[in-house]
Formats: C-alpha cells, structure tokens, sequence
C-alpha cells in the first residue's frame, strides 16, 4: 500500500471523485479527509474555514501500487480540477481551498514535477498552474462527519468544479 496527498478544492468533492471515477477503482483502498500545510496544531474545520490556519483541505489516498501508480494518482489529481486558479476552485475560495500536493518522498516529488511539467505543456500552455507541491508535513484528520460526507449525505452540497477535465490514459 502506498499513500498520497492531494489538495484541490472541498475535500468533500474530491474524495468524492476518486471514489466514483477513478479507475480501476479497486486501486483506491482508503481516503481519508483531513488538513496539512498549516501552522495550526489540532485544527478544526470552524478554523481553517477562517483562513487563519494555513492549512488546506486535504485528501489522503491509499492506494495499491500493483493496480495503479503515483504518476497515474496525480494524472488524475491535475484532471480532476482547475489547476490554474489560486486558492480556489469555482465558489469555494480561500487558501484553503489551494491546489497542492503534499510529497511524502524525494521520488514523490520528483514524479510530481514532471507530472506537472506534462500537464503544464499538454494543457495549460499558456496558462501558469497555481499547483504548489511541497513536503508533507503533520497530518490531521477532519472531523468524523467529514469523512466520506457526500457517500454519507447524498443531497449535500457537491461542487461543481470537480469533473473529469479530460481523459487519463
């Protein structure tokens, strides 16, 4: 099992997203929704909604490296949003909301940043990603009623950025 951290909007929207479109999906073992790249011991949700914390919204992925790869886990990351907007994603604004990933690795970084490059040329040519990646620091869970919020409340709010931009091959 292998583990990355992606931040790219609501964390609700996009645990949602790999949950129900990535493939395979058997690749996914566990996501988990929490907050990292903050100053701000033991936060809340009420906090970091403030802004004040430095924390994103975060998602950490397990998944099975037999059945799926970290290149193809950010492929899909760089797919699945607007990488171009700075600390938003459609309504939700705020740092917290900030496209990042969160390395756990010199290998991880190094992968980020060529996958990156690729997206940046096939992409965004002449558009500048906002997408920071930088060493993953602590990690804090979100609140129980957080995790899988949108499997747990159907009609909650889903945000309409997160969609499949184009396909991953």
């Amino acid at each position: 099992m292998k583990t990355a951290i992606i931040a790219a909007g609501c964390f609700w929207g996009v645990q949602e997203i790999y949950l129900r479109k990535f493939v395979p999906p058997a690749a996914i073992l566990k996501t988990t929704v929490g907050y990292i790249g903050g100053h701000k011991p033991t936060p809340s949700y009420k906090e970091v909604c403030t802004n004040t914390t430095g924390h994103a919204e975060a998602l950490k992925i397990e998944y099975d490296e037999k059945l799926t790869s970290y290149e193809k886990i950010l492929q899909f990351f760089f797919a699945m949003h607007d990488p171009t907007q700075l600390n938003r994603q459609g309504g939700d604004v705020g740092t917290q909301y900030r496209s990042a990933i969160f390395t756990l690795s010199d290998e991880q970084n190094k992968i980020a940043r060529e996958v990156m490059k690729q997206v940046q040329e096939k992409h965004y040519p002449n558009q500048p990603l906002a997408t920071v990646i930088e060493p993953a620091g602590q990690w804090w869970n979100a609140e129980d009623y957080h995790q899988d919020y949108l499997e747990k409340n159907p009609s909650g709010y889903r945000c309409p950025a997160h969609y499949l931009r184009w396909k991953i091959e």
